[in-house]
């Protein structure tokens, strides 16, 4: 596999700070090949260790010239601040670049499909099937490229800290859904994860559909330990996030009741905020210092 790898640095990437570099076609026996990016911070040098963030959405982090929207997260800005200002540890950030066709079937918790009874995951099923007749959930798959294919890859390539406690997951909407999936699928791999503007209600928002109570099941018969996780959410008020606010005390409850406390889980609410790279790079350095507090 490796040795099908082509890596090289982006000197173009209109980053502000740190090294960014690209494999166009990042290989898998899973699912179908994308672009990953690897930021390195300012200063990095193989003589220390790096924590590591993996995000979804891999072409929004860095540079808004070349995003659809012409909107970025600023994550090389606001993990260059934090880690100059010594607030959050030393960590690479590798972006997984998303297909815009497939994005929704990829970055869907696959298994929480089980928890709907055979009426919902019929008439689900064929929701999601409306536009896309040959849609496949393939968010299991997407989990083994990052953990089996990726990971493994950028371990043996890049000075990092290999171990749970030093290796975190981040997304916004269905990016949400996927970070608190990958932490509940491989909690032995991840030790916490940043689940922003989570899309909760799964589908179409202005429908009444099975989710998220789906995922809220899904998510206690599969709750990571307390003792060696962390989780952020947040959420908006404003377009798309105007919906999300009433999961919030669900969602509350539900980790609390699993022993979860303020030191290792938060929902933070961000009045006025839309469901954009922009709003979610203006509050970006809280679930960052969240997760990588020294």
């Amino acid at each position: 596999m490796n040795s099908q790898i082509k890596i090289s640095e982006i000197p173009e990437a209109k980053i502000v700070s740190g090294t960014l570099f690209r494999v166009s076609e990042f290989p898998s026996k899973y699912i179908t090949p994308r672009t990953v990016d690897i930021w390195l911070p300012k200063g990095y040098s193989k003589t220390k260790k790096y924590a590591v963030l993996y995000m979804h959405d891999g072409q929004m982090l860095f540079d808004a010239s070349t995003t659809w929207n012409k909107q970025e997260w600023m994550a090389d800005e606001v993990a260059s601040e934090l880690m100059m200002s010594h607030k959050t540890k030393d960590f690479i950030i590798v972006g997984i670049h998303n297909i815009s066709e497939t994005r929704y079937a990829d970055l869907f918790p696959k298994k929480t499909i089980n928890y709907l009874n055979d009426e919902e995951k019929t008439a689900f099923l064929a929701y999601a099937k409306t536009d896309k007749p040959h849609l496949e959930f393939k968010g299991d798959d997407y989990l083994k490229y990052l953990v089996k294919e990726i990971k493994p890859y950028v371990d043996s390539h890049f000075s990092t800290l290999k171990n749970q406690e030093n290796t975190f997951v981040a997304g916004s909407s269905m990016g949400g859904l996927m970070s608190w999936y990958a932490i509940c699928e491989y909690p032995d791999v991840f030790a916490g994860a940043a689940c922003i503007s989570t899309h909760w209600p799964g589908a179409n928002p202005e429908l009444d559909g099975p989710f998220p109570k789906a995922f809220f099941s899904y998510i206690k018969a599969n709750m990571p330990d307390p003792e060696t996780h962390k989780l952020y959410f947040d959420f908006g008020t404003k377009t798309l996030d105007q919906y999300y606010p009433q999961y919030e005390e669900y969602v509350n409850t539900l980790f609390l009741n699993a022993g979860y406390t303020t030191t290792n889980f938060k929902n933070e609410k961000f009045e006025g905020a839309d469901h954009s790279e922009a709003s979610w790079q203006k509050r970006l350095d809280i679930p960052f210092i969240f997760l990588m507090t020294k």
